[in-house]
């Protein structure tokens, strides 16, 4: 029985992170036993979002659009960026950390009370101190970010109202699997029998809907069952229940927006009659949605852009994004990546884009030193670059190094993008 447990945020995290001895392990039996000794059973509805891309776009605009509609919502994403708070929102607000900390104690009372048997991940703790926390606060519908796979994830011990896998690219191979198949059938666990199945990849492994068949959910396939078209400077979505025009476009950027988008509002539509929307919460969702790190442009000069792109299929989008802002005098790359992911291929497909790279070293275990990363960038012909020990030294050096006209672009990780979010106003002195 543990006899000095934490009093804040800081020490609960601190304290949680010690709990595993990986940082990752796959399995509902640990958390399902937790959850069970909470009593953790939500009678409000659960929308569960998979995905290796676009998954916490499509979670941002339903918060936005429930909240303008005036639901409470409890929206649980991760990673963070700069606080855990942003893991855990009720009503559009982070969570205090008062409230996580009290949450934690809960879980860990839970956990303890067989006497300590049961080990659970720091990411398995904070998904039921999240849950935990919905409840209490009398929310009206939950918004799951899955955080690996779907499957075996903690999140999906939460019986989903309606499913959604936005995208099935190649990422976390040494946990899902090393096709997209393998990956798609994990991402396609979160599906339940009877219960819609929004799947948004326009060209999915063929894994996903065979699963959703084999169980018999609802299956909802964009380009199928629901869609959009263009129409000048606005859009409309049409599923089983209609064709709904005049949608403005998202306020995130991107021209893949559109498709996470459309997966909102199929979901959505699904629970329509228990979650009734309006075009006009529409309208006002989309408009007002906010995902820090997902193609995010700042104001000045140099412009900048954040993007968390982190495996191929993101990197591509970001490289076509940048090309669809228009001819600028030259990019300049802040880049920094995990040692297990795929730099090669994220380099590969943002080679063209940039002039410059200032490549930097990420915290271990996992973070790739940049002498890893310059010898990726030599290997595919970059020559054009410099090596920093941090993300905040990289920019700094882009800031110096960028006129007025040229644009700086900061991706390859969270821990990247948040270094830079960090050290802005003090390197270029916003």
């Amino acid at each position: 029985m543990t006899t000095n447990r934490p009093t804040d945020l800081a020490g609960w995290l601190a304290y949680i992170e010690q709990q595993h001895p990986q940082a990752i392990a796959l399995g509902l039996e640990r958390v399902e036993r937790v959850r069970a000794a909470m009593d953790l059973v939500p009678a409000v509805p659960v929308i569960t979002v998979a995905g290796t891309n676009g998954k916490g776009s499509t979670c941002a605009m339903l918060e936005a659009i429930l909240g303008a509609a005036g639901y409470r919502v409890g929206l649980y994403t991760s990673p963070h960026l700069l606080r855990y708070n942003e893991r855990v929102r009720i009503a559009g607000r982070e969570a205090e950390d008062a409230a996580l900390a009290a949450a934690f104690a809960r879980v860990e009372a839970a956990r303890t009370e067989a006497g300590g048997a049961t080990r659970l991940t720091y990411f398995e703790f904070g998904t039921l101190a999240a849950v935990d926390l919905f409840l209490r606060s009398a929310v009206d519908v939950l918004v799951l970010e899955v955080g690996l796979g779907g499957r075996l994830d903690a999140v999906n011990v939460f019986d989903p109202d309606c499913a959604i896998v936005t995208s099935v690219g190649l990422d976390h191979m040494d946990y899902l699997g090393a096709t997209r198949e393998a990956i798609g059938h994990e991402k396609a666990g979160i599906f339940r029998a009877g219960v819609p199945a929004v799947l948004a990849d326009p060209d999915p492994p063929a894994s996903v809907p065979a699963h959703a068949q084999a169980i018999g959910a609802r299956l909802l396939r964009i380009g199928r069952e629901f869609g959009s078209d263009r129409q000048g400077g606005q859009w409309s979505f049409w599923g089983p229940g209609g064709r709904i025009s005049g949608l403005p476009y998202p306020r995130l950027h991107g021209a893949i927006q559109l498709q996470n988008a459309s997966a909102a509002l199929a979901a959505l539509e699904s629970l329509h009659e228990r979650l009734p929307v309006s075009l006009r919460h529409m309208r006002e969702g989309l408009v007002a949605a906010e995902l820090p790190g997902r193609f995010q442009l700042l104001p000045g000069r140099p412009a900048l852009v954040l993007d968390v792109a982190h495996n191929p299929q993101a990197a591509a989008v970001l490289a076509q994004n940048l090309s669809d802002l228009g001819p600028c005098s030259s990019t300049l790359a802040v880049f920094g990546m995990l040692r297990d992911k795929d730099i090669a291929g994220v380099v590969s497909a943002l080679a063209k884009q940039v002039d410059q790279w200032f490549i930097c070293t990420l915290p271990p275990p996992r973070g790739a030193s940049a002498a890893e990363l310059a010898q990726v960038l030599r290997q595919a012909g970059v020559g054009a670059l410099r090596e920093f020990e941090s993300p905040a030294e990289a920019y700094a050096a882009a800031c110096s190094s960028a006129s007025e006209n040229d644009r700086i672009a900061a991706f390859g990780s969270f821990h990247t993008v948040a270094g830079v979010i960090a050290a802005r106003e003090e390197a270029c002195g916003a």
